[in-house]
């Protein structure tokens, strides 16, 4: 089956799910990364690899979900629980943009005593005070909040949302697309269809969003598949999605650190990323994450499929409230894509071409596929 599995991935024929949960568990993990290169080049012919200058702050902290996997969530009441007024985010925004940021990725907890207008006020102002960054703001979970405090349907959140000035939408909140996984890790979050539901809402519309799965946890191989047929098939519908960008889960100070019995290595990240850049067939691009895996896995992870390397994340407070804490600026984040031996680009949220930046040396290109 492997082998026959290999032959319809040469030939661009889409695999099932039953042949890619086979490919999962048997092929060899640099046979995986042959064929995604392959199809990595295809998609983006150039030797270029591209990022985005982004923020990701937070305008509250304050979440009724109580995921177990969260450290950030913090209740009304304790000590350091914090809500941010529109003025406040304006000059967190601004700080941004006067540091090269083009992206304010902004996620927050669900937190009740916020009303719509707040949201609405968010992006209108951001649009007419800080011109010079892109709002990609409200995961799916916080769409769902508002819908139930305002009491206007998803789609109709969405429109809003849109007439505002919204076009882009983060992927976060999927975790894994498996309700098995989810009524263990954040049962009040909603199901994968909740999930899905605002996604394809918003793609109807046209809106553009990431993917994202957090995996390294409770998952199993199966959920995995779940979770990359479920965004496959929504993709086919809308071709909404511009990225796939899986990451693992951190467990520092979260409640789920105590049952997790799975071990995170960088080899089940690079098996991840040459398998999803197989299986999603319709996604443009797969971000590796320097971030959340680390630098240098980050860039093995460019010979392994992947063609954006994420954003610079000038802030960031999710992760840090899990004590994992990776820093880079612009500078670096160009160097890093040099020393794997790929030009790098910046673009937009939307992946438009910013900034190509020098091309990376002869030795540079050499030591990336060494």
């Amino acid at each position: 089956m492997l082998s026959a599995t290999y032959v319809k991935i040469r030939n661009r024929e889409r695999i099932s799910r039953d042949e890619g949960l086979f490919l999962l568990r048997r092929a060899e993990l640099l046979d995986l990364a042959e064929m995604a290169n392959e199809i990595r080049f295809e998609k983006n012919p150039e030797m270029q690899v591209t990022f985005v200058v982004d923020s990701n702050p937070n305008y509250t902290n304050i979440c009724e979900n109580d995921c177990v996997f969260c450290a950030f969530r913090r209740h009304p009441g304790e000590e350091d629980a914090y809500t941010c007024t529109v003025d406040q985010m304006m000059r967190r925004f601004k700080d941004a943009a006067a540091r090269g940021a083009t992206t304010i990725l902004l996620q927050g907890g669900i937190n009740n005593a916020l009303n719509f207008d707040y949201y609405l006020e968010m992006i209108k102002r951001t649009i007419a005070e800080v011109p010079e960054v892109h709002p990609h703001f409200y995961s799916p979970p916080e769409i769902i909040g508002m819908s139930r405090i305002s009491g206007f349907s998803i789609p109709e959140v969405l429109e809003k949302l849109w007439d505002a000035g919204m076009r882009t939408i983060p992927g976060g909140g999927a975790e894994v697309l498996s309700d098995r996984v989810k009524e263990k890790i954040s049962k009040k979050k909603g199901t994968s269809a909740d999930w899905l539901r605002v996604m394809r809402a918003a793609h109807r519309i046209g809106y553009k969003s990431t993917a994202t799965m957090m995996y390294g946890h409770l998952e199993t191989d199966e959920d995995i598949l779940n979770h990359l047929e479920s965004i496959r098939q929504l993709q086919d519908e809308y071709h909404g999605f511009t990225a796939f960008i899986p990451w693992s889960f951190k467990p520092g100070n979260t409640p789920l650190a105590k049952t997790i019995t799975q071990r995170v290595t960088a080899t089940r990240y690079l098996q991840i990323i040459a398998f999803s850049r197989i299986y999603l067939d319709n996604f443009p691009h797969i971000q590796a994450s320097w971030f959340s895996e680390g630098k240098k896995t980050g860039q093995i992870a460019l010979h392994f499929g992947a063609d954006d390397f994420g954003g610079t994340l000038l802030e960031e407070n999710v992760h840090a409230a899990a004590d994992f804490i990776n820093r880079t600026d612009t500078g670096q984040c160009v160097q890093m894509i040099h020393d794997a031996g790929f030009d790098a680009v910046q673009r937009s949220t939307l992946y438009e071409i910013i900034v190509t930046t020098q091309v990376a040396t002869k030795a540079q290109r050499h030591k990336g596929y060494l």
